[in-house]
């Protein structure tokens, strides 16, 4: 951390082949400020350009996961596709790497996107969920409404926003807003064997399906973009060290080439 650098900021750190963003303020439910979604950006960037980093993890201290952006920091004209905290939930959606959002609690407003926005969300019994923009007189971001539509289901969606109603963790795996749920006790180890797992898959192979399943979610495939990525996978290192793997009954080591 650098001089006179929020401590409640969001933190970055690596470990191996795995990144774990970390949302610091438990105090206030892991708030969003302003200043966050400039420090997300940049970690996003960070990541990014991080060619040793695999697999990406997303989560926070406290009994809470995050309870959106600071409300008191809205003015009249943001909350469009233009917003500050839109533009940060599509940087993460583009992250090359697979991203888990780990929700040790729940999580409201924005924060319900920057989970949405990973590619796994796994959370914990007891946890809920609730889109407040129908009850703040807010009109939502198009990018965000786009994730509710592709990942929930125009139902879903529809029921989350119109209602502003809360869900519980078992309705929120049903509606595959969690892609699993386990025990508060559980969610460290389980997150930690999914990256593994993501970590250890050949990550020219991943990370061109996940662009290219993400287009597909959207309705903007781009074929030509899929046609080089699958090209690329096809001379590459790693088709050849998974053949040999796989042939040879042992498990693959991938180096990204």
């Amino acid at each position: 951390m650098s001089d006179g650098q929020d401590a409640r900021a969001p933190s970055l750190s690596i470990e191996g082949a795995v990144a774990t963003i970390r949302l610091n303020r438990p105090a206030v439910h892991n708030r969003i400020e302003p200043a966050d979604l400039v420090a997300l950006g940049e970690i996003i960037d960070r990541i990014g350009a991080d060619g040793a980093v695999r697999a990406v993890i997303l989560t926070a201290g406290g009994r809470s996961f995050s309870s959106g952006f600071h409300i008191g920091e809205l003015r009249p004209g943001e909350g469009t596709d233009e917003s500050a905290f839109g533009r940060v939930a599509d940087r993460l959606e583009a992250l090359r790497q697979p991203t888990i959002c780990a929700m040790n609690g729940g999580v409201y407003g924005g924060s319900t996107d920057l989970a949405l926005a990973c590619d796994f969300r796994i959370g914990v019994t007891g946890m809920a969920m609730f889109m407040p923009a129908a009850r703040l007189g807010l009109h939502y971001y198009p990018s965000g409404m786009g994730r509710y539509v592709s990942r929930l289901g125009l139902n879903a969606a529809k029921r989350l926003f119109l209602t502003a109603e809360k869900l519980e963790a078992e309705e929120l795996l049903r509606i595959g807003f969690l892609t699993e749920l386990v025990p508060p006790e559980a969610l460290e180890g389980r997150v930690a064997a999914l990256a593994a797992t993501l970590a250890a898959n050949a990550p020219l192979a991943v990370q061109g399906m996940k662009a290219a399943l993400n287009g597909i979610a959207r309705g903007e495939t781009d074929d030509e973009a899929v046609a080089a990525a699958i090209r690329q996978v096809r001379a590459s290192d790693d088709l050849r060290e998974g053949k040999a793997a796989w042939a040879e009954k042992r498990a693959p080591v991938f180096t990204g080439s």
